[in-house]
């Protein structure tokens, strides 16, 4: 069994949902993807019931780029928690596109990589928005504010920050399970308040506030009320912020990195709900300032 190519990502949280306002940005994450191009198929395996990397396939060749010649397999090995709202799909998609673009020696701008993911993950029915803002985060970190309904991602692209300084905070994730069932467009309908409040934060360079106030939304057209008291609770016990990401049913946790205290007591806060796992991770910095400073 040969390696084709090899594709690397990572996972995210949400700023704000682009299904709220149809302006959208995630939080790059340490949560890595790796995605392998194989010529036989893996003997572990591959869990993919959206059909999402059939999809990319797809996209791929509508793109107008060959793929290999010979059967094609995919290996995924990675360390995001699917289908919980923290960007699994988006992270699969742009590293599966690395990865054909490693075995055909394609070179393609990051702008175009997010638009093959944002047609895949359209196409297979994962995301209903196109989610270029998660696969932004994928590739490149930090994050970046995008106009949902542009018509590719590079005139997508409103505003760009490295994101909090990975160094300053720890970022806790609470683990409720797999999502049941996502949600329409229509269940964002009457969140809108709460979602322009995310979007001044951000364009105020508020991006903390912004998953705060965009985790009140996405909770309201979730009608999820555990999520709520969750979120409360966290910024009981020190919490900076605290919010849904995605569509859930996850929860992203922000504390200060250099309050141990507080960290471990959101820790062992979280351990007395039932069918909860909580994971810690870190913010991955884009290499560049915000546009706009």
């Amino acid at each position: 069994m040969a390696v084709l190519g090899v594709g690397t990502a990572n996972g995210s949280c949400s700023l704000l949902h682009a299904a709220g306002l149809g302006y959208g940005a995630s939080l790059a994450l340490d949560l890595p993807v790796k995605v392998r191009l194989l010529d036989k198929e893996s003997k572990k395996v591959l869990s993919d019931p959206d059909g999402l990397l059939e999809a990319v396939f797809d996209s791929w060749k509508a793109a107008g780029h060959n793929l290999p010649e010979g059967e094609l397999f995919w290996s995924v090995k990675s360390k995001i928690p699917p289908r919980q709202g923290l960007k699994s799909s988006s992270a699969v998609s742009v590293a599966a596109i690395k990865a054909l673009c490693d075995a055909t020696g394609i070179v393609l701008e990051n702008a175009d990589i997010v638009d093959i993911a944002a047609s895949a993950q359209l196409a297979s029915g994962v995301s209903i928005t196109g989610s270029y803002d998660d696969s932004w985060a994928a590739i490149e970190g930090g994050w970046k504010l995008i106009d949902a309904n542009a018509p590719d991602a590079k005139s997508g692209l409103l505003l760009e920050s490295q994101g909090p300084l990975s160094e300053d905070w720890a970022v806790i994730l609470i683990l409720r399970g797999a999502r049941e069932q996502r949600p329409v467009l229509e269940d964002f309908a009457y969140q809108q308040q709460a979602f322009t409040q995310a979007l001044t934060a951000l364009q105020e360079g508020k991006d903390l506030v912004a998953l705060t106030w965009n985790g009140r939304g996405v909770i309201g057209a979730l009608n999820d009320n555990t999520a709520k008291r969750m979120a409360n609770d966290a910024v009981m016990n020190g919490a900076r912020a605290a919010g849904i990401s995605g569509s859930g049913p996850a929860l992203a946790i922000f504390a200060p990195s250099i309050s141990r205290s507080t960290i471990d007591r959101l820790h062992n806060w979280y351990q007395k709900y039932d069918d909860v796992e909580i994971m810690e991770t870190t913010i991955i910095n884009a290499e560049f300032g915000a546009m706009d400073e």
